[in-house]
């Protein structure tokens, strides 16, 4: 027992150096940047699927911004509307008629939803079986809440055109104003390219893929080599296996980050922000009790190790913490700043993944409870009754 201490230290601080050094620089937000010059005309058509439910708040500044775009002529939207009560598609047809476009939109409303499927993947269904009677060029995938920068859809052609790429996807600026977000919001992003670093995805020889779903453009080819929609029907994280049905038939994935396109939707308390963790955490360990363990004794070791280390009384064991903290503050500091945070905030990380440790806990629960992947009056992650 003497030596736990000791050698937790060293594994710990070994881990960050590793991902300082040698986990596909994950945490360098300045490289994950696209690199482009998008041009202001396209040739052949943008189909936007936009999936819709409840969402009268917040789409008419999505269409918006969808058509003010600089290749605005190239954009058609198909808003799918997932049996909303709040009025969904009449703001989404209002937003067009101000921009003079009403031409440009097409509303759907959803059919039942049938087994085997979530909500808004057969949403998405729905609008790509539509979309594609325009022989688009390219298809993009976005969230209602997500308002984008004038030159966004072009970039990402860019990026496609440029790279070859199949599938183009940005993570857009989540809100980050309230206490809440602050603290969890930087850490999600920070987590998230942890797991899928976009330097490895990018690379065609290494498996691993992923993408936002917020804002995703892809090749209609693409799309129907990798088996469609239908291919990834009852996935939770659904843009990540959609990158990885992509991948796996061949296809080329990028994935960056861009501080221009910006998601609206606001998370004002804890309660809401762990509700949407918990919605896909323990679906993302594979529903495995041994993978929710490791993954738990993983993050201590990582994140919580450091202070306990720094507090211990012990002059070495507190240098190995101190210095462990200060290169996890070193790592979270560009995504700090990318959120125009105070530097100081780069310290929370060990209370952040503390919260984030408790709602993968909670998120195993809701599982087993059957309100897995609880959104919007669904359960729609529940274990098979077959």
């Amino acid at each position: 027992m003497y030596y736990v201490a000791p050698i937790s230290g060293v594994v710990c601080l070994a881990i960050w150096i590793y991902l300082l050094i040698a986990h596909g620089m994950f945490w360098r937000v300045s490289s994950l940047r696209a690199d482009v010059q998008p041009a202001t005309e396209l040739d052949g058509t943008i189909a936007v699927v936009i999936p819709a439910r409840d969402e009268a708040d917040v789409i008419g500044a999505t269409v918006q911004s969808l058509l003010r775009q600089t290749c605005v002529r190239s954009i058609h939207i198909f808003v799918v509307d997932d049996h909303s009560s709040d009025g969904t598609s009449e703001a989404a047809r209002e937003a067009a008629r101000s921009c003079g476009r009403s031409e440009a939109l097409d509303t759907i409303a959803s059919t039942a939803l049938p087994t085997g499927w979530t909500g808004k993947l057969w949403a998405v269904e729905q609008g790509v079986q539509q979309a594609m009677r325009l022989r688009p060029r390219f298809l993009l995938l976005t969230d209602a809440d997500i308002q984008h920068s004038p030159d966004n859809v072009a970039k990402l052609v860019a990026i496609a055109e440029a790279g070859n790429y199949d599938l183009t996807s940005f993570m857009v600026k989540l809100h980050c104003q309230t206490v809440a977000e602050r603290l969890l919001v930087p850490p999600f992003v920070f987590f998230f390219f942890l797991l899928y670093p976009p330097a490895w995805i990018r690379d065609p020889h290494r498996k691993i893929a992923g993408a936002a779903g917020g804002c995703m453009l892809i090749r209609p080819q693409a799309l129907e080599q990798a088996g469609g929609m239908a291919a990834i029907r009852n996935q939770i994280i659904d843009d990540c296996a959609l990158a990885r049905a992509v991948k796996q038939s061949g296809g080329r994935v990028w994935l960056g980050v861009t501080p221009d396109a910006q998601s609206t939707r606001i998370y004002g308390t804890f309660g809401e922000i762990e509700r949407m963790i918990a919605r896909t955490a323990f679906n993302q360990l594979q529903h495995s009790a041994w993978l929710l363990l490791g993954a738990l004794v993983g993050l201590a070791i990582t994140y919580l190790l450091p202070l306990g280390l720094l507090l211990s009384g012990n002059r070495t064991l507190a240098v190995v913490g101190a210095v462990s903290w200060l290169l996890m503050s070193a790592t979270f500091l560009s995504m700090v700043r990318f959120y125009s945070l105070n530097p100081a905030w780069a310290l929370t990380l060990p209370f952040s993944a503390c919260f984030y440790m408790l709602a993968t806990i909670h998120s195993a629960f809701k599982f087993w409870s059957g309100r897995g992947g609880e959104w919007k009056g669904r359960a729609q992650d529940v274990a098979s009754t077959d």
